[in-house]
């Protein structure tokens, strides 16, 4: 037989240009890795490959021991006995070389080599100007451990070359199973991991479970590696059947409204199997409420048959509300980022103030390359729930460590006491070098509170779990619901939420609230706040009673009060307000955080006389006309509130600027004099403004002073020259003519503000009216579907 010999050595790792070609890269043996490659020669083709080796080995002699001339009836049987023979050993396998015949191509001669054959490729041409973003360990260490095998003319294989030695340490018997060539997944294990999952079990669960059926890791023959990615690829499989369900349905949807918004990763060709949909309330209830936005991962993890990722937030009931979702699939960071994308793109491009997520760097990328603007946030909520997983062992042995790491996280009232506190806690329970917790201390500024305060995330408190971080579709979606399912169950929350929705416009529309105080600011309050909100305010301003405020500095116009319980000064909280534009800001940074203002400002307002809320302390997204179309310069108020807030601007700036004159005047006997005087004619000049109120504003000196000036516009009006100036009017009738015409203007600006006020309180009425109209036709829709 004539054979042309072609020798294609691929051990140093670099690529082929002839037959054979591996795929697959070994420097990561120990590592992440699929156990289903057929360059592994104990993987791919692992079952076919045990029957011939089981074929050929004697009964009795499994410890036999390759040696020249050593015949096998297939290649198979060759590979399968080398492989098994290095797992007795403890090294791995693959396919080096090999040698086809000139004739017909068919491979004469195979050569399987140790996994440590060889050595890395540092190939300039293939790293050049590429970034590599997960450095592999490197494995490859130039061990000569061969097997070579070629055909004879009577079709059998026999070794025509072995060289046993190694030269590097071997694994033992314990570990074998982590090697690449010997990690399988057998057909009754497959079985068993699609059982385990379909009942809703994580690889972790699963491995546990396998680990007792077999009685022990090694005996598995896989990692949990291994069993993830199974899970994941076989989750994969099943859904790329079903998916076009899914896009029949959006389809049905767009078509019975136009305004239906979906999209899909890919052409046709390329599909991924990303898709994303929002309906038209998703996409309204964003124009209203979609200042901070909770991406909710719940559904992705391994637990769930489905990908499913939905956007939510918060509405003014502080109920959660849909802004889109997605099926995600493929998870990459290329997914995520066309998913945040597409999402923007249908909420017309406007990004949200801030965003919460669960702690992944793959997320974190995506957002930042299409949110760089918009604070990210990791839920806290997550991380707890991840400290039980990844620090269990210390729960168990410290039954104190949870509340420890809690109070740590949600009290600390600054930087350095975070700091501090968290050192002393790793200290005491020994945890300096524990990954995870070095891993979320480095992304601290991502999820501990007192980094987040400045940033609006509309959460009414700030140690506690939001309703946001509630899923959506809590008790709808579950870790048995497939696909077919989901459409039903996903129309049941939709219509579930709404539901909720109209209870709450009714209990704000059509109840009084109870007020629970004589305070015109709690009755403003009830009057603009939706219900819940409300009582979430008055829940502060009840709280005042207990603090007490006291000015601790007096900077111009910005005064600085310590607010604290009586008795408590050391857990005091510092208030600036700036008396002139009625603002203030208080160091626990509740307003920035939630929107509403925090019981430490409402107790300065209170020992400043501030009787009720200033307009830009009422954010729109909490009020009960939240969504209403109607934008007002200001929220509406009655004559008497308007009255009330005015009158204590003038009260307060009155007061610095005495407090300022005191000040200066009792500094010495000779400015205590001039002061005395100037107060005595201030108050003179005071008396007879009360007494002439409603009259002329300007002095008949002043006015006299003006006529002077406009003596030309007097002639010209009288038809006199401006030497005539018997036939000007006298000067007591030309002031008694400026009194009346501006008494008359007072009136028509006075009338023009009750004009305003009845308009905007109109304005409102039309609001609640067509609310009031919405809430009786979902209630009729409600009943008809009852009734059917």
């Amino acid at each position: 037989m004539e054979n042309s010999v072609i020798e294609f050595d691929i051990g140093v790792g670099g690529e082929d240009d002839g037959i054979d070609i591996e795929h697959h890269n070994d420097d990561d043996e120990m590592l992440d890795g699929s156990p289903n490659d057929d360059n592994s020669i104990g993987s791919g083709s692992g079952d076919a490959a045990a029957i011939a080796y089981q074929s050929y080995i004697p009964e009795g002699d499994l410890d036999l021991e390759p040696y020249e001339g050593m015949e096998f009836e297939s290649e198979e049987a060759a590979k399968a006995f080398y492989n098994s023979y290095a797992r007795r050993v403890g090294f791995s396998t693959r396919v080096s070389s090999s040698r086809r015949s000139r004739k017909d191509g068919a491979i004469i001669q195979r050569s399987f080599v140790c996994a440590k054959e060889g050595f890395r490729n540092l190939n300039e041409k293939r790293t050049k100007d590429r970034e590599i973003k997960r450095p592999r360990i490197v494995t490859r260490v130039g061990c000569k451990a061969s097997l070579s095998v070629k055909i004879q003319d009577s079709g059998k294989w026999v070794v025509s070359g072995f060289v046993k030695e190694h030269n590097h340490e071997l694994v033992p018997p314990d570990q074998v199973h982590c090697l690449r060539s010997h990690r399988q997944i057998s057909g009754p294990a497959k079985t068993l991991i699609d059982t385990l999952q379909a009942a809703g079990m994580g690889p972790r669960r699963i491995m546990s479970v396998l680990i007792k059926e077999y009685g022990g890791i090694s005996k598995v023959g896989f990692t949990e590696v291994d069993c993830r990615n199974y899970m994941r690829n076989n989750r994969q499989r099943s859904m790329e059947g079903d998916i076009q369900l899914l896009l029949d349905y959006l389809k049905q949807k767009q078509t019975e409204n136009p305004s239906f918004f979906y999209a899909v990763q890919g052409d046709e060709d390329q599909y991924t199997g990303n898709v994303f949909w929002a309906d038209p309330k998703a996409i309204s209830d964003y124009n209203h409420f979609g200042d901070t936005v909770t991406f909710d991962t719940t559904y992705r993890s391994n637990r769930y048959r489905l990908p499913f990722v939905p956007f939510t937030g918060l509405n003014h009931h502080g109920q959660p509300v849909l802004f889109g979702c997605a099926f995600l699939i493929n998870e990459s960071e290329a997914s995520f980022a066309w998913l945040f994308n597409t999402w923007l793109a249908a909420m017309s491009g406007r990004s949200p103030v801030s965003i919460t997520t669960e702690h992944d760097t793959v997320i974190r990328s995506a957002i930042m390359q299409v949110f760089p603007n918009t604070r990210h946030r990791f839920c806290k909520w997550h991380i707890f729930k991840q400290c039980q997983e990844k620090l269990s062992h210390v729960l168990l042995q410290h039954p104190h460590f949870e509340a420890v790491f809690h109070k740590c996280v949600n009290l600390s009232e600054s930087a350095d006491e975070f700091e501090s506190c968290w050192q002393s806690f790793v200290d005491k329970y020994d945890l300096r070098d524990h990954k995870w917790l070095e891993a979320i201390y480095a992304d601290r500024r991502q999820w501990v509170p007192l980094y987040l305060r400045d940033t609006f995330f509309a959460e009414m408190s700030i140690t506690q779990r939001s309703d946001s971080m509630n899923s959506y579709f809590d008790g709808y979606v579950n870790a048995s619901t497939n696909l077919n399912q989901f459409f039903k169950l996903y129309e049941k929350a939709l219509e579930s939420r709404h539901e909720k929705e109209v209870k709450a416009d009714f209990d704000t529309m059509y109840t009084s609230a109870v007020l629970r105080t004589p305070s015109p600011m709690e009755k403003q309050a009830s009057e603009f706040y939706t219900r819940k909100l409300f009582m979430r305010f008055q829940e502060e301003l009840v709280s005042t009673l207990t603090f007490m405020a006291s000015k601790v500095e007096d900077d111009g116009e910005v005064n600085t009060y310590q607010v604290a319980k009586f008795g408590e000064d050391h857990k005091a909280y510092h208030v600036r307000f700036n008396v002139l534009e009625m603002k203030a800001a208080c160091s626990c940074q509740m307003f920035e955080f939630s929107g509403l203002l925090c019981r430490h400002v409402l107790a300065v307002f209170r020992v400043t006389n501030v009787l009720t809320l200033p307009s830009h302390y009422i954010l729109k997204r909490w009020t009960r006309n939240a969504k209403s179309s109607v934008i007002l310069e200001e929220p509406v108020t009655d004559p008497f509130n308007s009255y009330l807030e005015s009158h204590t601007v003038r009260y307060n700036t009155l007061r610095h600027e005495a407090f300022k004159f005191v000040d200066e005047g009792a500094e010495s006997a000779d400015t205590y004099s001039v002061a005395m005087a100037a107060l005595a004619e201030a108050s003179k000049k005071v008396s007879s403004a009360i007494k002439n109120e409603g009259k002329a504003f300007m002095t008949n000196g002043l006015m006299r002073d003006m006529s002077a000036r406009s003596g030309i516009c007097v002639n010209h009006c009288t038809g006199e020259g401006q030497g005539t100036s018997t036939q000007q009017l006298s000067e007591d009738d030309m002031d008694q003519k400026i009194n009346e015409l501006s008494m008359e203007l007072d009136r028509s600006n006075k009338k023009c503000e009750v004009y305003r006020t009845n308009l905007l309180s109109l304005l409102k009425d039309i609001e609640d009216h067509k609310q009031r109209l919405s809430f009786e036709v979902q209630s009729i829709k409600l009943s008809l579907k009852d009734g059917l």
